[in-house]
C-alpha cells in the first residue's frame, strides 16, 4: 500500500493560478481492475483507489504519511517555461516563421 505525493497542474482551461500550491495525496491500487460480467463496467474491491487528500503544503502531506507509516513517492512539480512577448511581435518584419494568413 503505497502512496504518491505529487502538487497538481494547472487546468490548461483556465488562465487562472488560484488553486496551484496545494498537494494530494493519492494512494497507488493494490490490485487489477476486473469487467464486471453483467453490465460491463470495470471495479475493484480497492477503495483507497477512491480516496485523495489534499494538503496546503508538502510538509503536511509527508508528515501524514510518516506519521501513518504510509510508504510515498514525493513528485516534484516540473518548473514553467514562460515565453514572455509583446503582441505587437505578431506583426514584427523579423519573424522568424512566416506570418500564415
Amino acid at each position: 500500500m503505497g502512496a504518491r505525493i505529487y502538487s497538481p497542474a494547472k487546468n490548461p482551461l483556465q488562465s487562472g493560478r488560484g488553486k496551484l500550491g496545494i498537494w494530494v495525496l493519492e494512494f497507488e491500487p493494490q490490485g487489477a481492475k476486473t469487467k464486471d460480467p453483467l453490465m460491463g463496467w470495470t471495479s475493484s474491491g480497492d477503495t483507497l483507489q477512491q480516496l485523495k487528500m489534499t494538503f496546503h503544503s508538502k510538509e503536511a502531506a509527508i508528515e501524514y504519511a510518516t506519521k501513518n507509516n504510509i510508504p510515498y513517492d514525493l513528485e516534484e512539480p516540473k518548473p514553467v517555461k514562460r515565453i514572455i512577448r509583446a503582441y505587437a511581435d505578431n506583426f514584427s518584419m523579423n519573424r522568424k516563421e512566416p506570418w500564415s494568413h
